[in-house]
């Protein structure tokens, strides 16, 4: 599978969340209750789509972001992060009101939990979507979304993206139930193991139970399942069978972006006319980078780090 290779649609857009990220950092986790003293805290651009947006920039695509921003202090906060990563913003809308917020706990093991509170991001609207994938659609190929927008939002930022020739991606991130008519104009779906067990129902917990849960989405319209399984790499389901993209071991810091790395990579190769397998080992490098370092957005991967570090792994 390969996204359109016209040498006019190289582009990528997210639609998606955008946060202000508070993090704190910490021996272990609090218990129910309790409080503890943390090491180490900072304050940075976040959300899923911000993330991937700025992933899928630093890789070097053509990037586009729609999406919301409040009007308060962390409003330069958002503008500068993306605008670093060579994000285009003529779609991000600044909307009154606070910017929505992610707290983010890690330990030191590098776990994490994430409370985030949408705010300016439920002003996202069907308008301005449209606009902007009317806008986007002769220089962009592949769209990438997450669940961290307004859920009634999914099914018309993916029709639209589809009716427009857009290769659409969606990272179902936080896993919540979708219509069966939202699958079925979803060309790659990317759970992790966690999300694919909740969405299929299916205990996924390696690459054989990945590849039924994969068979899952696949019944219900989706054209892959790519399912990341950790230390375990990748299951990517096609209806030509399923395979393993293996990972590569890190000493892991922080993980809370590994994520968001994987997909912006993954959708900013197939914008360029990657195959999926290609573009899955592009996005394990980045993802595989990002958890060596603390935070959300400084921890995304430059493409020349991710070129050196599977040069590096090939050359051994």
């Amino acid at each position: 599978m390969t996204a359109a290779t016209s040498p006019d649609r190289t582009g990528v857009v997210i639609v998606g969340s955008v946060t202000a990220d508070v993090t704190t950092f910490s021996t272990r986790l609090p218990a129910r209750g309790e409080t503890i003293l943390g090491d180490e805290f900072t304050l940075m651009l976040g959300g899923k789509g911000a993330n991937q947006a700025v992933a899928a920039g630093r890789s070097g695509a053509r990037t586009s972001f729609v999406g919301c921003v409040g009007d308060d202090l962390f409003h330069d906060l958002v503008v500068d992060g993306l605008s670093e990563a060579g994000v285009d913003l003529s779609h991000l809308r600044t909307v009154p009101g606070p910017t929505g917020i992610a707290h983010i706990r890690v330990d030191a093991s590098a776990q994490n939990d994430i409370v985030m509170v949408p705010l300016a991001n439920a002003a996202l609207s069907t308008e301005q979507i449209d606009a902007a994938l009317e806008a986007l659609a002769p220089s962009t190929s592949v769209l990438l979304t997450q669940l961290e927008t307004p859920s009634a939002l999914t099914a018309h930022i993916t029709a639209r993206a589809r009716e427009r020739g857009m290769t659409v991606i969606l990272d179902p991130a936080p896993a919540a139930p979708l219509d069966d008519a939202v699958w079925a104009s979803i060309d790659i779906v990317t759970p992790n193991e966690t999300e694919a067990s909740v969405l299929s129902g299916l205990e996924v917990t390696d690459a054989d139970s990945a590849a039924l849960a994969g068979r899952w989405f696949l019944d219900r319209g989706v054209g892959a399942a790519v399912i990341t399984l950790a230390g375990q790499g990748s299951c990517v389901v096609t209806a030509a069978g399923a395979s393993v993209i293996p990972p590569f071991p890190v000493e892991a810091v922080d993980t809370t972006a590994a994520g968001d790395a994987y997909a912006g990579y993954l959708g900013a190769a197939l914008a360029n006319g990657w195959e999926l397998t290609d573009a899955v080992r592009l996005a394990t490098a980045a993802g595989a980078l990002a958890v060596t370092k603390q935070g959300a957005s400084p921890s995304l991967p430059q493409r020349a780090e991710v070129d050196a570090f599977l040069a590096a792994r090939e050359a051994h």
